[in-house]
């Protein structure tokens, strides 16, 4: 058995780039950004950030479309994925990215009062679950689109 599973907390880096796909499916990438603060010897603070490049698809791309902007704090729970490309010079590059299963936004509402800050989006099989599901509601609705037969334990 293995397990593929990311969870982070952090702020976007600029406003999320969303396509529509012939198939009628919708992906949103967007950089997120986490920081590590700690004081050194000297007791000076530093600052490390790491960026992570965000993929969402479907309803979490849809969400992320209307409600997610450049310094939002999201927390995403995902999995790992890299791959590989050829540019148009010919040069392999590989990118690493975080495929997003569920998203909860993080911070203040905004003034317009237009975001639903705080509440969970997650991904199943069988599409965006309802923004008010908790976790018991959500998970029961995944054991139902999955099956007991499926889990991995």
């Amino acid at each position: 058995m293995s397990v593929n599973k990311v969870i982070l907390v952090g702020n976007v880096g600029k406003d999320p780039e969303t396509r529509h796909l012939e198939g009628g499916n919708t992906v949103c990438k967007f950089p997120l950004a986490t920081s590590e603060v700690y004081k050194n010897r000297d007791g000076e603070k530093i600052t490390n950030t790491e960026w992570h490049n965000i993929v969402l698809w479907k309803g979490l791309a849809e969400i992320a479309e209307k409600y997610v902007k450049k310094g939002s704090q999201l927390y995403i729970e995902g999995r790992i994925r890299s791959r590989s490309y050829t540019d148009q010079d010919n040069n392999t590059k590989y990118i690493t990215e975080i495929i997003g299963d569920s998203m909860q936004m993080l911070g203040k509402r905004s003034d317009s009062g237009s975001s639903d800050m705080g509440e969970s989006h997650s991904s199943a099989q069988s599409g965006t679950q309802p923004a008010n599901s908790g976790p018991e509601d959500l998970a029961g609705e995944l054991e139902k689109s999955q099956g007991t037969d499926d889990l991995p334990f």
